[in-house]
């Protein structure tokens, strides 16, 4: 995975300071954000008398770190440089819903299972479009449903819009509320499973965003990668090239 010319010190000075207060491997599981020691003047301690000798903490999170690597891209690129799918980052376990999901079913099965967003594909007709968070791969994408949308309901009418699908809530949620000026739709974040790693680290970032969905040639749901498996696809290698330094 890793090319013999890229000098190795380079690798570890990397590797020790994402490894600093053990942030990377907690990111790399799914820990999306942690509070952790600004600076300490003790040196050579355990990670409990760190933190209580630090004057400050500071917030970091998942998009810190991967920023962080992205800044380092000349030491990291032969990593980066390589396909989501080589890398196994992706996640082909993906739970999915349909345009014809009603909004109340699917916010009270993404609260059950503690998820922030989940794509959306296309209806077919058949009985498993009647269920809410199901694996539909090999559906097409067409887009992301997330507490975010809530945000383009008046409050007043938030009741009655839960009955509406997928499809009719999205569509009044781009209209604005007061105005009744058309808003313009979020970019669907999307990739290849042959898209680098890189690439589309640098996507998850201009859009905020923490999960990218993978899809084929022809735009059908093959799964996703999240910040969590981005990082966790780098921790990997970087600790695999250091065991071999």
């Amino acid at each position: 995975m890793l090319p013999e010319e890229r000098p190795r010190s380079e690798h570890r000075g990397v590797v020790s300071r994402i490894q600093h207060y053990g942030c990377m491997e907690a990111f790399s599981k799914g820990v999306h954000r942690a509070l952790v020691p600004l600076e300490s003047n003790v040196s050579h301690v355990v990670a409990a008398e760190l933190v209580e000798s630090s004057p400050g903490y500071g917030m970091l999170t998942q998009m810190d770190i991967l920023s962080f690597l992205r800044s380092h891209d000349n030491v990291l690129n032969d990593i980066i440089s390589c396909s989501v799918e080589e890398m196994g980052a992706v996640n082909e376990n993906v739970f999915s819903i349909t345009t014809c999901s009603k909004v109340i079913d699917v916010l009270k099965s993404m609260s059950a299972a503690s998820l922030r967003s989940v794509p959306i594909v296309e209806a077919n007709g058949d009985a498993k479009d009647e269920d809410v968070l199901v694996h539909r791969k090999g559906r097409r994408l067409v887009g992301t449903f997330s507490a975010t949308d809530l945000r383009g309901c008046p409050i007043g009418l938030l009741q009655s819009w839960l009955s509406l699908t997928i499809t009719e809530f999205k569509e009044k949620g781009l209209m604005h509320c007061n105005t009744g000026i058309a808003r313009k739709p979020r970019t669907l974040v999307s990739c290849y499973p042959e898209t680098s790693l890189g690439q589309v680290m640098e996507e998850a970032m201009a859009c905020h965003v923490h999960r990218v969905w993978v899809v084929d040639g022809q735009g059908l749901l093959v799964g996703l990668v999240s910040l969590s498996d981005m990082l966790r696809a780098i921790q990997e290698s970087l600790l695999l090239a250091e065991r071999e330094s």
